[in-house]
């Protein structure tokens, strides 16, 4: 997984678990695109220090990840549901009840998740 749309699914799941300073500090830096200069004279902080922050919020929202699994579950059902629609499609095409069989199989495992 590229590694913006990574730390976006992380900061998606689990950003509310950041301190709102952390907060603050990492949207400026990943999603303003800020440099570590600009929010360390904002913040009132040196360079190093918002380095530093950035690479501890990183370290938890992966920690998170690796206990809870939310982003990886929830790319799994993205793909189950992209399946079901695809076999959807065919089977309005060809009527073919094997086609349904699946539907519900991959229906069962979402539900499992």
């Amino acid at each position: 997984m590229e590694e913006i749309i990574e730390n976006t699914l992380l900061y998606d799941f689990y950003g509310e678990l950041l301190t709102d300073h952390q907060k603050r500090i990492y949207e400026d830096v990943v999603f303003q695109d800020l440099s570590l200069t600009e929010v360390a004279e904002q913040e009132g902080i040196s360079r190093q220090g918002v380095h530093d922050m950035i690479r501890r919020c990183e370290k938890a929202l992966r920690g998170y990840e690796e206990k809870l699994g939310l982003v990886h579950k929830f790319q799994e059902t993205r793909e189950l549901v992209a399946e079901i629609h695809r076999l959807a499609g065919e089977c309005r095409r060809t009527g073919d009840t094997e086609i349904l069989r699946q539907i519900e199989q991959i229906s069962e495992q979402i539900e499992a998740l």
